[in-house]
C-alpha cells in the first residue's frame, strides 16, 4: 500500500565546500511550512534544519528511493519568515558560502542542540519570564538641539538610507533614541535593531535604551544579542525577538541576522568600524547587510559616525545619491572639540616614551583633579624580547610572528596562536643573560607613567592613580564594567589602553587624550590604514571635553580639552586633517587617490585565501585554480583582473602556511558572476593529488584587510 508523504527541502549546516547541495530532501508525514525548524538525521547525527521550500506532496516515493524522514518538529517556534530567509539566501550567495551554513550560524547555538521536548520546556519557562509589563507611561524626553531636530525630521519624512555624520559629542545617540521611539509608537508590532561594533559598548547603550523605553514598553522590551552572552541568554533574547515580545534588539554584527518580523528601523552606530566585518566562516559585512535588509523589509536604516567609512561617505555624496547625508557638526552644550597638539619626537630624547611637554600637561591635569587618557594600540609590555649578544628574538615557533612579552605574569605570548611560555632568564641560543625588550605596549606605558608621576599629587594630596584597560585586563566577567565604573567615578587619574577605550565611551572628566606611537599605520601596505588611523585618532580625541558644563567649571584653571599626538612625521596629511578636525578634506583627498588607483569604492574586490602545510602547496592551489578559470573561460572573467598569489603578511599561523590572491573588477555584477562560476572549479582543483596538503580555502568578498 503506498505511503502518503510529503517531500521537504531543508537547509542544513553541512561541511564547508563538501560538495553537498544547498538543500537536502527529507520526507514528512505532515506538510511543513517554509521556515519551520526541524530535527533531521544527517549521517549518524541528528541536526537542526530549516524547511526552505514549500512541501512537495507525493502519493508515494519513487521506487528504490531511500529518503530519510524528518525526526521531529520544534513546536512552539513560529516559522522563520520569508524576509529572514531572503536575507540569509542573499548573504550566502553574495559572500560565496553554503546556504545552510549561513542559515544555521544565524540561529542561537543552544537552539541547534535542543530536542523538541527540551525546547518545549524552555519555551514554557520563557513565556513566564517574558510577560509584558508595559504601561502608558510617557517617555521622558531631552530637548533636542536645532541640528538634532533637523536630522530627526528628515529621517521621519524621508525613506533613506541615512548617514548621520555627527562629530563626537554631537548627540547622535539621542537622535537614535528619538527615531526608534517614533517607529515603536507608530506601530504596536514595530521592532528596532540597534547595532554597535563591539561587545564592550553594548551594556552602556542597553542601559540608555532600557532607561528610556522600559517605562513605556516594559522591562523585557529591550534585549541584547552578542557573543559575550551565555547560550541560554542568547536563546532567550532570540526567542523574544522572533516572537515580537522584544521591541528593541541591541547587538553586535551577529544581530543583523536576528529574526525580527516587525522590523521598522535599523541603527548602525560607528558604522565605519571594521568589527562589522566578520573574519571567520561567512565573511559578511553586517553594515552592508543592514542596508540590504532595510530595503527588502521596508525598514529605515540609519548609519552613524563621526568618521564614516569612505564607502558610506562616497555613497552619501549628493552626486551619487545612494544615501542621504545628515550633518551634525556641533557638540552638545556648545562644548569645543579637542585642540590637537603635535609633538615632533625628532626633537625629543632618543628613547623617550613621553615627551616633556606631554608629561607636564598630564601632571597639571592630575593636580587639578582632571583625567587624562593615553592611547597605544598594542597590548603587552613589549612586542619582542631580544638578545644583544647573538640577535635572538622571541619568535613564535608556530607562527611567523614574535611572541609578545607580558611582564605582569612573566610570559611570552603569541597573539596569533596563543602559544605561551615563561620568560627565559638566559638567551635560549647563546646563554647570555643580556636580554632586552624592544618596542612598547600598554603594560610598559602603565609602568612608566607610574614612575614618572610618582611625585604628582591629586587635589586631595594622594598620589596619582593610573589604570589600564585592554584585552588582558578585561578577560574576567564583569572586569570591563568595573574598570569603567572606576573611571567614571573619578578614581582614576590617567587611563592607559588600546582602541577599546577610544570609541563610544562617554567619559565626563577627561580633558586630555594622548596618542603615543601612531606612526606605524602611516606607511602600511594596506591602502585602508590611513583611514583607520584617522578614524581611531578622531574617535580618541572625541573622548576629551565631552561635558560642556564640567569644562566650563574647569575653565577658571585655564583648562582646554586637548588631543596630543607624538609623531616623527608631524606634517603628514593625516595629522594636518586631524589638527583641523577636517574629516571632509581628509575623505576628499583619500577618495581622489582611490579613484585614480581604481580602488574601492570605485572598484570591487575579493580574495581567495588558501591554508596549507607548505607555502608551495597554498600558492600552487591558487595558481592552478586561476589557470583552470582561464581554461574554462568562466563568465565575467573578461571584466575581472586576477593577481598572482602571494603570502599573507603573517605568513604562518599555528604551523599552517597562508597565501592569498586578489581579484578586482569595475563591475560588482561581473565579479559576482565570476565567483559563482569559479566555486565548482575551486572545489575540483582542491581534489587534485598535487594539492593534498591543502587544509582549507575560502572566498572573502569586499575584504577589509588585503
Amino acid at each position: 500500500m503506498p505511503i502518503h508523504t510529503a517531500i521537504v527541502h531543508i537547509a542544513l549546516h553541512t561541511p564547508s565546500h563538501s560538495g553537498v547541495g544547498d538543500l537536502l530532501s527529507y520526507t514528512s508525514t505532515q506538510p511543513l511550512p517554509p521556515g519551520t525548524l526541524v530535527r533531521v538525521p544527517l549521517g549518524k547525527r541528528e541536526v537542526l534544519g530549516v524547511v526552505w521550500d514549500a512541501t512537495e506532496a507525493t502519493g508515494e516515493l519513487p521506487e528504490g528511493a531511500a529518503m530519510r524522514p524528518v525526526a521531529g518538529v520544534l513546536e512552539g517556534v513560529e516559522p522563520l519568515g520569508q524576509p529572514w530567509r531572503r536575507l540569509v539566501a542573499f548573504a550566502a550567495r553574495y559572500y560565496q558560502r553554503a546556504l545552510g551554513e549561513v542559515a544555521l550560524a544565524a540561529l542561537p547555538p543552544q537552539l541547534r542542540d535542543l530536542q523538541p521536548d527540551q525546547l518545549a520546556r524552555r519555551l514554557k519557562r520563557t513565556a513566564k519570564s517574558l510577560d509584558q509589563d508595559s504601561s502608558e507611561n510617557a517617555i521622558s524626553l531631552i530637548a533636542l538641539t536645532l541640528e538634532q531636530e533637523r536630522a530627526r525630521a528628515r529621517i521621519s519624512s524621508e525613506s533613506g538610507p541615512f548617514l548621520l555624520f555627527g562629530s563626537t559629542g554631537s548627540g547622535k545617540t539621542e537622535v537614535y533614541l528619538r527615531c526608534v521611539q517614533e517607529a515603536l509608537e507608530a506601530d504596536p508590532r514595530a521592532q528596532a535593531l540597534v547595532m554597535v561594533p563591539e561587545i564592550n559598548l553594548t551594556p552602556q547603550l542597553e542601559e540608555r535604551f532600557t532607561t528610556r523605553f522600559a517605562p513605556r514598553f516594559g522591562s523585557q522590551a529591550v534585549v541584547s544579542l552578542h557573543s559575550g552572552m551565555t547560550n541560554p541568554q542568547r536563546l532567550k533574547s532570540w526567542l523574544a525577538a522572533h516572537s515580537g515580545a522584544a521591541r528593541i534588539v541591541l547587538g553586535t554584527r551577529m544581530a543583523v541576522f536576528a529574526s525580527l518580523p516587525g522590523l521598522k528601523i535599523i541603527v548602525v552606530d560607528e558604522e565605519h568600524d571594521p568589527s562589522y566585518k566578520q573574519q571567520e566562516g561567512a565573511r559578511y559585512s553586517a553594515r552592508d547587510l543592514a542596508i540590504w535588509r532595510g530595503r527588502e523589509q521596508g525598514a529605515k536604516v540609519l548609519l552613524g559616525s563621526a568618521t564614516p567609512s569612505l564607502e558610506s561617505w562616497h555613497a552619501s555624496d549628493p552626486a551619487v545619491g545612494r544615501y542621504v547625508r545628515l550633518a551634525m557638526p556641533s557638540r552638545i552644550g556648545a562644548g569645543a572639540l579637542a585642540r590637537v597638539r603635535r609633538v615632533d619626537m625628532n626633537q625629543q630624547p632618543r628613547r623617550a616614551i613621553f615627551s616633556a611637554p606631554l608629561l607636564a600637561a598630564i601632571s597639571e591635569r592630575v593636580a587639578r583633579g582632571e583625567q587624562s587618557m593615553v592611547l597605544l594600540n598594542r597590548r603587552g609590555y613589549a612586542p619582542v624580547l631580544h638578545c644583544a649578544d647573538c640577535g635572538w628574538k622571541s619568535d613564535c615557533p608556530h607562527c611567523s610572528a614574535h611572541q609578545v612579552f607580558h611582564k605582569t605574569d612573566r610570559t611570552l605570548r603569541c597573539h596569533h596562536c596563543g602559544y605561551t611560555v615563561r620568560v627565559p632568564y638566559h638567551c635560549p641560543t647563546c646563554g647570555s643573560p643580556d636580554i632586552h625588550s624592544m618596542g612598547r605596549g600598554t603594560e610598559q606605558l602603565e609602568e612608566q607613567l607610574g614612575d614618572l608621576l610618582s611625585e604628582v599629587l591629586r587635589p586631595d594630596r594622594t598620589p596619582a592613580r593610573i589604570a589600564r584597560i585592554d584585552a588582558d585586563t578585561t578577560k574576567a566577567k564583569g572586569a570591563l564594567e568595573a574598570q569603567l565604573a572606576q573611571v567614571h567615578s573619578g578614581e582614576v587619574d590617567v587611563l592607559v589602553g588600546t582602541q577599546m577605550i577610544a570609541k563610544g565611551h562617554d567619559f565626563r572628566r577627561i580633558t586630555l587624550v594622548a596618542a603615543v606611537q601612531p606612526d606605524g599605520a602611516l606607511f602600511s601596505s594596506d591602502f585602508r590604514a590611513p583611514e583607520r588611523l584617522f578614524a581611531l585618532l578622531m574617535q580618541a580625541a572625541g573622548r576629551a571635553g565631552r561635558d560642556a558644563a564640567y569644562m566650563a567649571a574647569q575653565a577658571v584653571h585655564g583648562t582646554q580639552c586637548e588631543m596630543w599626538v607624538q609623531t616623527f612625521h608631524p606634517q603628514h596629511a593625516v595629522y594636518e586633517a586631524l589638527r583641523k578636525h577636517d574629516y571632509e578634506a581628509f575623505a576628499a583627498q583619500q577618495l581622489k587617490e582611490r579613484e585614480e588607483a581604481a580602488m574601492p569604492p570605485f572598484a570591487y574586490q575579493a580574495l581567495v585565501r588558501a591554508d596549507a602545510r607548505t607555502q608551495e602547496v597554498a600558492q600552487g592551489f591558487l595558481t592552478a585554480a586561476t589557470a583552470a578559470a582561464h581554461a574554462a573561460g568562466l563568465p565575467g572573467l573578461e571584466a575581472v583582473t586576477l593577481f598572482p598569489p602571494v603570502p599573507l603578511t603573517i605568513q604562518r599561523v599555528a604551523n599552517v602556511e597562508r597565501a592569498q590572491m586578489l581579484m578586482e573588477s569595475g563591475s560588482r555584477t561581473a565579479l559576482q558572476r565570476f565567483l559563482a562560476a569559479w566555486q565548482p572549479v575551486l572545489q575540483a582543483t582542491r581534489s587534485a593529488p598535487e594539492h593534498k596538503g591543502l587544509v582549507r580555502w575560502l572566498v572573502d568578498v569586499d575584504p577589509l584587510v588585503i
